[in-house]
């Protein structure tokens, strides 16, 4: 009988062996959704663009566009470097390039490694030159000042803007339906399996939140089924003054059209206050208005 039971056992354990050997090669699949072609280009929008190559550090060609607005703000920042989520690529933000053109901010959005035109393979260290190659590319490449620089990054995007703004000088940091650490978000949706199977990746934003020294903007809504709200709030919680935290309403990937105009508004808004007196720090407590 003994006997018996312990092969059970030991076939039980062999089999949670291999699937965790199996979740953990299949990790990158179940967090980066990548698309390779694009849809559609700005010029089909309507907008004037140029097509940015940069090279990272590691010898990766990556693939963007410069969106410059029709009309600039006159006080700085007036240039967004933009980082998307971890699906499709940057012909999917159409609508976010838009709003950020509409309150005059010049747009640089590249896609990471692996997605739409850019080379190379997706992963968390990538991801990271990445970002710091598409700062190069504005700061040394076009000559922009950093203090003209204002990062966003929304979902995935915020922890590589937040790693990227930890450092660098931008004139802001903006943050969108993001997470303190992949670790938390991997336990809400996989609770038992992520205290099973280490993850492969991290994306500690709240750790390098705690060393960003400029003004920053987070946004998230409480309706958010995919990033829960509270931990937007616990990366809100890891920054330092002068913060701003604002609820938007709606989903995790359509909150910030549901909650126009009022979404546009806060944007402007911050971005107007870093010019003169600086946003304070407000709790996260309900919408701004």
């Amino acid at each position: 009988m003994l006997i018996k039971l312990a092969a059970i056992l030991t076939h039980v354990l062999l089999g949670l062996l291999l699937a965790g050997i199996l979740i953990w090669w299949l990790q990158p699949r179940m967090i980066f959704y990548p698309i390779r072609p694009l849809q559609s280009t700005p010029a089909e929008w309507g907008m004037a663009y140029e097509d940015a190559r940069l090279t990272t550090e590691d010898g990766v060609a990556l693939h963007g566009w410069l969106v410059p607005a029709a009309r600039s703000r006159t006080a700085p920042p007036s240039t967004l470097l933009f980082f998307h989520g971890n699906a499709g690529n940057i012909s999917h933000r159409r609508d976010s390039i838009a709003i950020f053109n509409d309150i005059g901010l010049d747009v640089l959005i590249i896609d990471y490694r692996g997605f739409g035109r850019s080379e190379g393979s997706v992963s968390e260290r990538g991801l990271y030159r990445d970002a710091a190659a598409a700062w190069r590319w504005l700061t040394q490449t076009r000559g922009i000042p950093p203090e003209d620089i204002a990062i966003f990054g929304r979902s995935l995007g915020g922890a590589v803007a937040t790693e990227l703004a930890a450092r660098t000088e931008p004139a802001a940091l903006i943050i969108e339906s993001s997470f303190d650490d992949l670790g938390s978000l991997a336990e809400e949706h996989y609770r038992l399996l992520s205290r099973l199977i280490p993850l492969r990746y991290r994306f500690p934003a709240a750790q390098h939140m705690a060393a960003v020294r400029c003004p920053v903007l987070i946004l998230h809504s409480p309706e958010d089924r995919i990033v829960p709200h509270r931990l937007g709030q616990k990366l809100f919680a890891a920054a330092s003054a002068p913060k701003t935290f604002v609820d938007l309403r709606g989903g995790h990937n359509d909150g910030f059209l549901r909650s126009q105009p009022q979404y546009q508004e806060a944007l402007a808004n911050f971005l107007d206050s870093l010019g003169g007196d600086t946003p304070g720090a407000r709790p996260p407590a309900g919408p701004q208005h």
